[in-house]
């Protein structure tokens, strides 16, 4: 391939990088659904309807993406730059982690940070 050629393949799998839907996260990351549910004390197909839905309580979403191994950061975008929302706080009220905190063992911890198991994925 040409230089030109391998630089544009470059842009489009960096692109795919950063935009993957639950499901296809949860696959990169060779994660089962029953294995996630069995993190969340869920049923797997509680986990199969929550990668489906459009809409769920962040800390719902938080929950997923920590029993993943991750940290949950939700971003405003305007012409001026982009803004970190750090209102959302846990169930137990307390601050979302900090950058650079992060979850040592997630599989160890059943709900992560002390908060309530997921939701069921019929929940808003």
């Amino acid at each position: 391939m040409s230089p030109a050629s391998l630089a544009r393949s470059d842009e489009k799998l960096a692109k795919l990088r950063e935009e993957m839907a639950l499901n296809e996260l949860r696959v990169a990351l060779t994660i089962t659904q029953e294995h996630l549910a069995k993190i969340l004390h869920v049923r797997q197909a509680a986990i199969s309807k929550l990668e489906r839905r459009a809409d769920m309580y962040v800390s719902t979403l938080a929950d997923f993406i920590r029993a993943m191994g991750g940290q949950l950061e939700i971003f405003a975008h305007f012409p001026q730059g982009k803004v970190r929302i750090t209102q959302f706080q846990d169930v137990k009220g307390r601050p979302a982690p900090e950058d650079g905190e992060r979850e040592k063992d997630v599989g160890a911890m059943p709900h992560g940070r002390g908060s309530p198991p997921l939701r069921d994925a019929g929940q808003p």
